[in-house]
C-alpha cells in the first residue's frame, strides 16, 4: 500500500486525511521535517511514497492527479509532492537537505514542507510532473482567511464534472469528439465504480468486433446490419478504456500495448469478415480486402516514421507548419482537417454504415478511396513540411527510423559494403533508391507472367537498393519515407503475386501472411513509443526482414507451381506470425510485471 506522510498542524474540520485513505494511501502523521525523513525511511521502498501538507485545501481529483498517476516518477501539486519507487532516492536526498537546511526541523518550519522538498527538487534538476489542473483547487492557506477563500473557491467547481471532461482525449476526431464521448464518458464512470478495469473493457471491445467479423462472414443482408452495429459498439468501448484510464488513473504498459494491437486487430479481422461474407454471396473481394489492409498500415508507418523523425529535432521550424498551426486556430478549419485524414472513429463508422446498407465491394472501393485521398493530403503535406523546415535530426531519430525499416541479415551485409558509396551520394538518395527499388519488385511482379523468373531478378535488385537506402544514418529531410516505401513493396509484392496466381485460397493466404508481418511492424513502433527499444535482432534476422521475406516470396513464385505456392503462403503465414507473436507477448508481460513506465497514447487519433 502507497504510503502519505502527513505534515504540519492539522486544521480542524480538514477531511484531507479521510482524502487520502479514499485514495489508497495509508496515511502518517508527521511533526516536523525530522519526522518526516524518518517515516520517509521506514515507508516500503517498493511503494509510492507522497508528503502533503496538512493543511491542503482543494480537490479530491486534484490530489488524485498529483498523487497517483503512475507515468510520472515525480510529481507535485501545491501542499503535495509524490515519487515513485524508481525515483524515492532522489526524494529522499531532497528531503535531507530539506531536513539540514530547517535545522532538524520542528512544526513551527515557515510555509509548506511538501513546497519545499519540490522546489529543492527542481534545484537538483529532476523532472518533476505538475498536471495540468484548470479550475481544480489545490493550495495550502497561510491564514483562516485565504483558507476561508479557498474552500469557497472547492464549492464552486464541480469536481466530478471537471473529473469526467478530462477523461475525454484533449485531440479526436469529429465522430468522436461529438458522437461517441458525450456518452461514453459515463459508461467509463460506470465502469470504475463497480472496478472494472481499463484492459478488460478493451478486452471487450476485441470480442465484440470479433463477433461483428463472424456476423459480416454469414453473407447475409442481417448479418451485415448486425455487424455494423457490433463495429459501432465495440468502437464505444474503443472510445471508454482510454477515457475510463484517464479517469482513473491507471494508465499501464501492458494496456497502452493492448489498446493499440487491439485496435489493429479489430479492423483487419473486420476485412477479412467481409471479404467471406462476399464470398458466401459469389464476389471474391480479397484483393479489395488486402489491399485496404495495405494501404492503411502504410498510412500508419508513414505517421509513426514521420513523428519519429521529427519529435526532437533541433532548429524544427518550417512555414508550412507555421501555415497549419495557424489553421489550427480556426474553428472550422480543425473539424475538415481532421475529418479528411480519416482517423479511426470516421473511418469505421462509414465501414459499419456502408456494410449495413451496401455489399462489401462497395464498403471496400469507399474504404481504398477515402483512404487514398487521406493518405495523399497527409504525405504531401508532411513532404512539404520536411523540404522547407530548417531541422537537425538527432541519432536516436536515426535509431528510430533505422529500426522501423526492419532490415534484415541480407540488407545489413549489403550495407557495410556500401556505405562508402553511400556518403558521397546526395541526401535523397535514401528515399529515392528506396521507391526506386520497391517500384521495381512490385511493377516486375504486376507486369510478368507468374513463375516466370523477372519477379525474383527485381527482388535481387530490390535488396541492393534497400542496402543502400540504409548504408548510412538516416537523418535527411526526407528519409522518414524509407521505412512507407519499404512496407509499401513487401505487402504489395505478396499480393500481387497472390493475385497472379489465380488459385482459390491464394489471396486469403497472402492476407493471413502480411497480417503476421504487420503485426510485427506494428509491435516494433509500439516497442519504440514506449522507450523500449526494438525488438531483439535474433527476432528481425528469424522472420528475414523485410528484404529477406520479399526475395523468399519471389523465389517460392518461380519454383513452385500456383497450388503450392498457396500452401508456401499459409505456412509462412502461420510460422511468422508464431515468431512474433510469442516474442511479443512474453516481452509486454515481463515488462508489464516488472514495472515498467506506464504509458499512455494521446497523439493523433488513429
Amino acid at each position: 500500500m502507497p504510503t502519505a506522510i502527513l505534515t504540519g498542524q492539522p486544521v480542524p474540520g480538514s477531511s484531507i486525511e479521510s482524502e487520502l485513505r479514499s485514495l489508497g494511501f495509508d496515511v502518517h502523521l508527521a511533526s516536523g521535517a525530522a519526522d518526516t525523513e524518518t517515516l520517509l525511511a521506514r515507508a516500503p521502498g517498493d511503494e509510492r511514497v507522497a508528503v502533503v501538507d496538512a493543511r491542503f485545501v482543494g480537490h479530491p481529483h486534484a490530489l488524485r492527479l498529483g498523487l497517483t498517476d503512475p507515468r510520472f516518477p515525480l510529481a507535485a501539486i501545491p501542499g503535495a509532492v509524490t515519487a515513485q519507487p524508481a525515483a524515492r532516492q532522489t526524494l529522499t536526498r531532497a528531503m535531507a537537505r530539506e531536513n539540514s537546511a530547517a535545522g532538524g526541523g520542528t512544526a513551527l518550519a515557515v510555509g509548506s514542507l511538501a513546497d519545499r522538498i519540490t522546489a529543492a527538487l527542481d534545484a537538483d534538476g529532476a523532472e518533476v510532473h505538475r498536471p495540468e489542473l484548470g479550475r481544480l483547487v489545490a493550495a495550502v492557506p497561510a491564514d483562516p482567511q485565504a483558507r476561508n477563500e479557498a474552500r469557497q473557491a472547492v464549492a464552486a467547481v464541480d469536481d466530478e464534472a471537471v473529473r469526467l471532461k478530462s477523461a475525454v482525449k484533449a485531440r479526436d476526431g469529429f465522430v468522436t469528439t461529438f458522437l461517441i464521448s458525450p456518452y461514453s464518458r459515463y459508461i467509463a464512470r460506470w465502469c470504475a465504480r463497480r472496478g472494472l478495469t481499463p484492459n478488460q473493457v478493451t478486452t471487450a471491445s476485441l470480442i465484440t468486433a470479433l463477433i461483428a467479423a463472424g456476423c459480416a462472414a454469414t453473407g447475409t443482408r442481417a448479418g451485415f446490419v448486425a455487424a455494423g452495429v457490433l463495429l459501432i459498439a465495440s468502437f464505444v468501448l474503443d472510445c471508454t478504456d482510454g477515457q475510463l484510464a484517464r479517469y482513473s488513473l491507471q494508465y499501464s504498459t501492458l494496456g497502452a500495448w493492448l489498446d493499440a494491437t487491439f485496435d489493429r486487430a479489430k479492423e483487419y479481422a473486420y476485412y477479412a469478415g467481409l471479404a467471406l461474407g462476399a464470398a458466401r454471396g459469389g464476389d471474391d473481394v480479397w484483393a479489395l480486402a488486402l489491399g485496404a489492409m495495405v494501404l492503411q498500415t502504410c498510412r500508419h508507418v508513414v505517421d509513426f516514421s514521420f513523428n519519429e523523425a521529427n519529435h526532437d529535432a533541433t532548429a524544427n521550424t518550417s512555414p508550412t507548419a507555421a501555415l497549419s498551426d495557424k489553421l489550427d486556430s480556426v474553428g472550422w478549419t480543425v473539424w475538415v482537417r481532421r475529418m479528411i485524414v480519416l482517423p479511426i472513429g470516421e473511418r469505421w463508422a462509414m465501414i459499419a454504415v456502408l456494410t449495413a446498407l451496401t455489399t462489401p465491394r462497395i464498403t471496400f472501393y469507399a474504404l481504398l478511396i477515402g483512404c487514398a485521398f487521406s493518405a495523399t493530403y497527409t504525405t504531401a503535406g508532411r513532404v512539404l513540411r520536411s523540404l522547407t523546415r530548417r531541422a537537425t535530426r538527432t541519432d536516436r531519430a536515426a535509431k528510430a527510423l533505422a529500426d522501423l525499416a526492419d532490415s534484415g541479415p541480407l540488407a545489413e551485409a549489403a550495407a557495410r559494403g556500401l556505405r562508402g558509396t553511400a556518403r558521397r551520394l546526395p541526401a535523397i538518395t535514401a528515399p529515392a533508391v528506396a521507391l526506386l527499388g520497391a517500384a521495381a519488385v512490385v511493377a516486375t511482379a504486376a507486369l510478368t507472367d507468374f513463375g516466370g523468373p523477372w519477379p525474383l531478378v527485381a527482388a535481387v535488385v530490390y535488396v541492393l537498393t534497400s542496402a543502400l537506402a540504409v548504408a548510412r544514418p538516416l537523418k535527411g529531410a526526407l528519409d522518414w519515407l524509407v521505412p512507407p516505401f519499404f512496407r509499401a513493396a513487401e505487402y504489395l509484392t505478396v499480393l500481387v503475386l497472390a493475385a497472379k496466381a489465380d488459385v482459390n485460397g491464394a489471396l486469403p493466404a497472402a492476407f493471413g501472411l502480411v497480417s503476421a508481418v504487420a503485426y510485427h511492424h506494428y509491435d516494433t513502433v509500439y516497442r519504440i513509443r514506449g522507450d523500449a527499444g526494438a525488438p531483439p535482432q535474433w527476432l528481425v534476422r528469424t522472420v528475414g526482414g523485410h528484404e529477406g521475406r520479399t526475395l523468399v516470396i519471389c523465389a517460392l513464385a518461380v519454383l513452385l507451381t500456383a497450388s503450392r505456392f498457396k500452401l508456401a503462403l499459409t505456412v509462412l503465414a502461420v510460422a511468422v506470425a508464431l515468431v512474433v507473436l510469442v516474442e511479443s507477448i512474453r516481452f509486454w508481460v515481463a515488462a508489464h510485471k516488472v514495472g515498467a513506465p506506464a504509458v499512455h497514447d494521446e497523439g493523433e487519433p488513429a
